[in-house]
């Protein structure tokens, strides 16, 4: 599910050579190295030889124990590897796509009621249609709680394979998609604050209110020191943990809270830029016969405030954004890819999602997932799409046809990092060995219906357009 900035389409965040190409710079990277882990996942998780340490390195307890004779504190209580990724590490996915999203809603494609109205339209039947799928095989069973996995878009996969296409998407359409996964993005994030937490501990979560109204506060006073805000965010995190609210969602809330405006101003950082390049080039001449290599001793200090500035010359969250990005998508997530993806697989027939588990008063958890991604996400996204157009509330993307738009919507049926996340929430008020064995189906039926949704798209992209270049 990670986002492309919709302005990145075509320019990297850092370098990293391979094979003469920038990789990490290429809007496919992410979804290729998902690829990459989730493979690797699977085979460590069912090799003979690593499947039995792939599984005891992500129960080893990371939990600091103090005890004495009296009494014995362990914190944070039942950490383990596997809780690390998905309530620490994945923190920093969730703020950064917060960061994402604030972004997009302040100054982007959602920033306007005429921008927004379409892909928030689309979005929302993209993801209330899959739910109705996959209620449609489990309602009324123990499993209907799991109608969020097939919510979400993985916009690395889609945005990966709309680059592979190249110019037989339309590049409105990319924009859409993009757009829409961001509204996704916000979409699958309320769903699991109110659906997917614990039991409410209402001091615990009165303290973070409190807390954040305090930052907010000093947000509005204007403090744009990264510090005031990034310490805090610790402390929001352990009050969301321990009140039963998903600590991730605290990674949501703290990026709304981080400041956009810049500390310096235009004209501040003009006219330190001209004093510091005056003295700058004054030190250069008064010791340049001297031999002293560039940059002495004043002209470091120089040096040095002329990168303070400017760099605070930059929004606290675009810095944020910008400095995270890279670490998400290069790391955090495939780190949860390899952690969350390794299902064990006992035989051939597991992969047969359509057959009932051997479960008392479970419904059919893998259909209710894979058609929910490969149906309900393009249906869902086009029939909103087509009700919001008719109804002149939003506006065909240009250049595009519905034929089109249809294919593209495919592509949103590619959902891994949310989905397989409101997987791992999800039947826990099942007994431990039931919850597992669903959790397992759901995470297969995830990767096979994203794979059938990205192959159909990418299909229906190359024969519609094929169709469109001959009529033209």
């Amino acid at each position: 599910m990670r986002l492309i900035p919709l302005y990145k389409w075509n320019k990297g965040l850092h370098s990293m050579k391979l094979s003469g190409v920038n990789f990490m710079s290429q809007p496919w990277a992410g979804g290729v190295t998902l690829l990459v882990c989730v493979i690797i996942a699977m085979l460590l998780a069912n090799l003979p030889i690593t499947a039995h340490f792939y599984h005891e390195f992500l129960e080893t307890s990371l939990s600091m124990t103090i005890s004495n004779e009296a009494f014995s504190i362990s914190f944070p209580q039942d950490m383990t590897v596997e809780k690390f990724i998905n309530d620490i590490l994945m923190v920093v996915f969730f703020f950064t796509v917060g960061l994402e999203i604030k972004r997009e809603v302040v100054c982007g494609e959602l920033s306007s009621v005429k921008k927004a109205l379409l892909p928030v339209i689309a979005a929302a039947g993209g993801m209330a249609i899959p739910a109705l799928f996959y209620l449609l095989f489990n309602a009324g069973t123990s499993t209907a709680g799991g109608w969020g996995i097939p919510t979400a878009t993985d916009i690395a996969f889609a945005v990966g394979i709309m680059s592979i296409l190249g110019n037989k998407v339309p590049v409105s359409l990319k924009i859409f998609l993009t757009a829409l996964a961001i509204a996704d993005d916000l979409g699958a994030i309320l769903v699991v604050a109110f659906f997917y937490g614990g039991d409410i501990d209402m001091p615990l979560l009165f303290i973070a209110i409190l807390l954040l109204a305090c930052i907010f506060a000093m947000n509005k006073l204007g403090e744009k020191r990264m510090m005031y805000y990034l310490i805090p965010a610790i402390v929001v995190w352990f009050l969301f943990y321990y009140s039963g609210i998903h600590s991730t969602m605290s990674g949501v809330v703290m990026a709304f809270m981080i400041p956009m405006d810049a500390r310096f101003s235009r004209s501040y950082l003009n006219r330190s830029n001209r004093k510091y390049l005056t003295r700058i080039i004054r030190y250069d001449d008064d010791e340049f016969e001297q031999g002293v290599p560039f940059p002495n001793g004043p002209q470091r200090h120089c040096l040095r405030r002329m990168s303070y500035i400017n760099n605070n010359s930059i929004g606290m969250s675009y810095r944020l954004e910008h400095a995270l990005n890279p670490w998400v998508n290069f790391l955090i997530m495939p780190i949860f890819a390899l952690a969350n993806a390794g299902v064990v697989i006992p035989d051939i027939s597991f992969f047969n999602i359509f057959q009932a588990l051997p479960l008392e008063n479970v419904g059919f958890v893998g259909m209710g997932i894979f058609f929910g991604l490969l149906l309900g996400k393009p249906i869902g996204i086009t029939l909103a799409s087509f009700i919001a157009i008719k109804c002149k509330v939003g506006a065909m993307p240009e250049g595009a046809s519905w034929k089109m738009l249809f294919a593209v919507a495919c592509l949103g049926g590619i959902g891994f990092t949310m989905a397989i996340f409101v997987d791992t929430l999800s039947f826990g008020e099942l007994d431990p060995a039931t919850t597992e064995m669903l959790r397992s189906s759901g995470k297969i039926a995830v990767l096979l219906g994203s794979l059938c949704a990205g192959i159909l798209g990418s299909i229906l992209i190359s024969l519609f357009s094929k169709m469109e270049h001959r009529t033209a």
